[in-house]
């Protein structure tokens, strides 16, 4: 990259710019195995967030904003142990009607 000769503001010479100024970051997965390569998993967990913000336009409130938020983690890491979501939820209320002020984690129910 180095020895390429090319105008600096061209789509070239940013891109060279670029990864020039982020080696460091751009190379992490050479030397630790356990960072991905790409970011596709978490592009792809936070696709049902964005499609249901866009689907139901957004939260109204600020509150509606943490209670969707809420959801979207429990069931995003509900998905991630491999724990029926609906299930969970399920046992979360009745645990919460139950005992007011107990909270039951989803890798508490697996």
């Amino acid at each position: 990259m180095r020895e390429q000769n090319c105008l600096p503001k061209s789509k070239l010479g940013g891109a060279i710019r670029y990864a020039t100024n982020n080696r460091k970051g751009l190379g992490i997965f050479l030397n630790d195995p356990r960072a991905p390569m790409t970011n596709n998993q978490t592009e792809r967990s936070i696709r049902p967030a964005v499609l249901g913000r866009k689907n139901h336009h957004g939260s109204k409130s600020k509150r509606g904003t943490e209670v969707a938020a809420l959801f979207y983690s429990l069931i995003g890491t509900c998905r991630m142990l491999d724990v029926n979501p609906t299930e969970y939820l399920l046992a979360a209320a009745t645990v919460a009607i139950e005992s007011p002020g107990e909270v039951l984690l989803p890798h508490e129910f697996k």
